[in-house]
């Protein structure tokens, strides 16, 4: 027996931020990052849409990129205060994702962050809150998962949460939202979705439910994504659903060790963050070659070139083509092809911000950590040390993939 679950209600297209206007409560509290959606004035509209619904309303605001389990507990606390019965969070990913964590601390406020990882070990929500997500860009689809990443800086890694329960119970997927991102966050949040799209469709948890919308989505973006890079508006308007259909597909197929290697280098290193999407986009090349030895993933990576038109006669060749169609993109996008090369803020640079020895002398334990991801489980191949080790080694050199 399997599980398919999605957010009971889905409002999407541009005005469906009005949504909010006809919520049931007494109290809510709005969750947001850094700023941008109060300079675009969509935290306003947000708070008067709330307040014409006839609730009080709370404001946490200052959640950072790839939110910390401090901001979490802090966040918690102010809710065990407030006492919502809304829990509405908007932004992009990282907003979304602490608000979920911080939802599961104020409704058991004994629990640990430990318990919170157990995967699919929480209990049910929905005690005190209900939870609304309101997406503002157009990749990690949080505002439809049953995911949560919280990162630990204390260990320098970052952990998945996954459960069912913390699916919201509300999305709002309104692409006004989207159309303000700044260039170099189309192409990470762009490329996130597709590496959702493609593991999912190769997942050893796909089935029939979730293989459409994984298609669909590579499709979408194979089409918009470049586009919506070079600012084509209608484009942007057509990530922000795909990157929605990518993140249903995924939260219910799952994914694989792409991820569990974004997690795990992410936090890693100490000149800086390796950004989640741009990680996703160059790793996913050389998963796709290693999990292509696998004879049931080769056949679906050549679906998938398929669906794309990209040509080829037997499936290794679409897979090669597959490969280099994503390289493609990644140059098209400005996204480095490796770790080596990986500059500030993503950008590609001759001489990167993680040094050689630096990421040798901590290849063992990223490997090791990576391997117990909670996404590697259902990759199509389970690597062994030695394997994520050389794997890892390859997305940092930029070397082919021949194990």
């Amino acid at each position: 027996m399997a599980r398919f679950t999605l957010p009971r209600d889905l409002y999407h297209g541009k005005g469906s931020l009005e949504a909010l206007k006809d919520f049931d409560g007494k109290r809510a509290i709005v969750c947001v990052g850094g700023g941008s959606m109060k300079r675009n004035g969509f935290l306003d509209r947000a708070i008067g849409y709330l307040k014409e619904a006839g609730m009080e309303v709370e404001l946490f605001e200052g959640i950072e990129p790839d939110p910390s389990v401090e901001t979490v507990m802090r966040g918690a606390e102010v809710m065990q205060k407030f006492k919502p019965d809304w829990i509405v969070a908007m932004g992009g990913g990282s907003p979304i994702d602490a608000a979920k964590a911080m939802w599961i601390k104020y409704e058991y406020p004994d629990v640990t962050f430990e318990d919170m990882c157990k995967v699919f070990g929480l209990p049910k929500l929905r005690q005190k809150a209900h939870f609304c997500a309101i997406s503002s860009t157009s990749g990690t689809a949080t505002e439809v998962t049953a995911f949560s990443i919280i990162t630990d800086y204390e260990k320098g890694i970052k952990y998945p949460i996954a459960d069912f329960e913390i699916t919201p119970d509300v999305a709002i997927v309104d692409p006004e939202l989207a159309e303000t991102m700044p260039v170099k966050l189309v192409a990470h949040t762009g490329m996130d979705a597709m590496t959702h799209a493609i593991e999912a469709y190769v997942s050893t948890a796909n089935c029939n439910y979730t293989d459409p919308l994984a298609i669909w989505a590579i499709k979408m973006i194979q089409k918009h994504l470049v586009k919506s890079y070079n600012e084509d508006m209608e484009s942007r308007d057509q990530m922000h659903d795909a990157q929605c259909l990518a993140g249903m597909s995924f939260s219910n197929a799952l994914l694989g060790i792409v991820h569990s290697m974004a997690h795990k280098t992410g936090a890693a290193f100490k000149n800086g963050h390796i950004i989640h999407g741009a990680a996703n986009a160059m790793y996913l090349p050389k998963v796709i070659k290693y999990n292509s030895k696998d004879e049931t993933a080769k056949k679906r990576y050549g679906e998938i070139a398929d669906y794309m038109g990209l040509g080829g006669n037997s499936d290794d060749e679409k897979v090669d083509l597959l490969i280099k169609y994503l390289r493609q993109m990644n140059d098209d996008l400005n996204i480095p092809h490796c770790i080596k090369n990986y500059g500030e803020g993503g950008l590609p640079a001759e001489e990167g911000i993680v040094p050689e020895d630096e990421f040798l002398e901590k290849l063992h334990d990223i490997a090791a950590n990576a391997i117990l991801d909670a996404c590697t489980g259902s990759n199509p191949r389970q690597p062994s040390q030695e394997e994520m080790e050389k794997l890892l080694k390859c997305c940092y050199y930029d070397t082919e993939v021949d194990f």
